[in-house]
């Protein structure tokens, strides 16, 4: 079974300046213990530090400006928040203040991504997409956002039409499948060839896209892109990957093309048990040496590179609080027990346990205890067996009802792939900093729910 580490044993896990105080609570960077918010909104509440997102934005801002400084004869770098991780108004000041630019992957994020009240200039946004609709891509050339990341011929196509019928020259990327295999769950490794995503560097895909691109007078070709996964831990995957797209762009050179920039996607990993992982200036030192490397043997010249880290951003800073429901020990067919918790969430606000087997830990939130732990078996309130958001965690034998746990580094991917399963409203995102608490999200009611189908 799994422990969840306290903060001062592994603060990577958590958002930074979480402390266990002298009376067993913890509490936040901004001295509030997470039972005050649990008294003052209700739970489930899923807490979001934005002193600590905004720190983050700035560390790994640094880290590639540093590795890719021209004075070390590097081209520069851009960082793009990837808005799938989480995405709201509230994060703006923080991405612009660190310079990063957004990543957006739908109409929805590339719309919130152009509001006023983000801040972010349109230069600095990028378009995503396996199957983009025509009115993401008309938002795109009509705002001139600075990227468009193509995805397949028929767009390719499809964007030059629209960019001519609009007066527009679209800048585009080529999404490229390098074949590289990273990331943890299959469904989150988005680099090998049976899937969705990119143009095959293997079948020849990738090269026919960028003599199509060459061949349409409203695209400009400004660079190439691949993403192999999430949730990498090992740094050779994107040094192979570095390589691979290198090639194709030495390759493209050769024709006569150029091709200023490339984009090596996110995935970089973060801890969700109290694991360590690698840290900003390893993976900004690694990507570093190996595009100068992989350059100088290609005998051409160093691109400006690019990133889109979101999960690294936005999942450690978040926590999801929780109140303490039913409990049952419950006897196996061989004869030994399992104790079920229930909580008042479950996949509802967190899909990722049962969509991926994602691995949680989770703690007493509202008091400590010198009771023996047992084997626990965290689970939701919906109707379905499979709602498990933590199979085996060691919890102390005196929990009961109305106690608080806690589940940390679920900043990413919660709110934005939450549902609405047995009409069970979402809950909020709370944004907490030193100088005051926002809503980030708001949280739904069963009257928001009978609106949506009232007539």
């Amino acid at each position: 079974m799994l422990v969840c580490p306290e903060p001062q044993e592994a603060p990577w896990l958590w958002p930074w300046g979480t402390k266990r105080d002298e009376s067993g609570q913890l509490v936040l960077s901004n001295g509030r213990s997470l039972a005050s918010y649990a008294e003052q909104y209700a739970t489930p509440i899923q807490l979001f530090n934005l002193d600590d997102f905004a720190s983050r934005a700035q560390t790994v801002s640094t880290a590639m400006a540093e590795e890719f400084w021209p004075g070390y004869g590097m081209n520069g770098a851009e960082v793009y928040y990837a808005a799938k991780a989480f995405l709201s108004p509230g994060l703006g000041k923080a991405l612009a203040d660190a310079e990063l630019g957004i990543d957006t992957a739908s109409l929805g994020e590339l719309t919130c991504a152009l509001h006023p009240s983000m801040g972010i200039e349109p230069a600095k946004i990028g378009l995503h997409g396996n199957n983009k609709s025509k009115q993401a891509l008309e938002l795109a050339l009509e705002k001139s956002i600075g990227r468009i990341i193509v995805d397949s011929l028929p767009e390719i196509k499809l964007l030059d039409q629209f960019a001519a019928s609009l007066g527009k020259i679209a800048p585009v990327m080529v999404r490229v499948t390098t074949g590289v295999h990273a990331g943890g769950h299959a469904y989150i490794a988005t680099a090998h060839e049976d899937q969705k995503f990119g143009l095959s560097l293997a079948s020849g895909d990738a090269r026919e896209a960028l003599q199509l691109i060459a061949s349409c007078p409203n695209l400009k070709l400004i660079g190439l892109h691949s993403h192999i996964g999430s949730q990498i831990h090992d740094l050779d995957s994107f040094k192979e990957a570095a390589q691979r797209i290198l090639g194709l762009r030495a390759w493209a050179i050769e024709q006569g093309w150029e091709v200023p920039e490339l984009d090596l996607g996110g995935g970089w990993a973060i801890s969700y048990t109290g694991e360590t992982v690698p840290s900003p200036a390893q993976y900004a030192r690694t990507i570093a040496d190996e595009v100068r490397q992989t350059c100088h043997n290609l005998g051409v010249s160093i691109p400006k590179v690019s990133i889109e880290p979101g999960r690294w951003l936005a999942g450690p800073v978040g926590l999801t609080l929780y109140t303490v429901g039913t409990i049952k020990d419950v006897r196996l067919e061989d004869g030994g027990l399992r104790r079920y918790v229930s909580v008042d969430g479950g996949m509802g606000e967190n899909i990722r346990p049962i969509l991926y087997d994602a691995k949680y830990v989770a703690t007493l939130a509202n008091r400590t205890s010198d009771a023996p732990l047992v084997d626990c078996r965290v689970v939701g309130q919906h109707c379905e067996s499979g709602d498990i958001l933590l199979p085996s965690i060691g919890l102390p034998a005196d929990l009961r009802a109305g106690d608080l746990l806690v589940v940390p580094a679920t900043g990413a991917y919660g709110r934005v792939m939450a549902s609405n399963y047995n009409w069970i409203p979402r809950p909020g995102v709370l944004g907490i900093s030193t100088a005051d608490d926002k809503w980030l999200v708001k949280p739904e009611t069963v009257s928001d729910l009978m609106h949506q189908v009232l007539p």
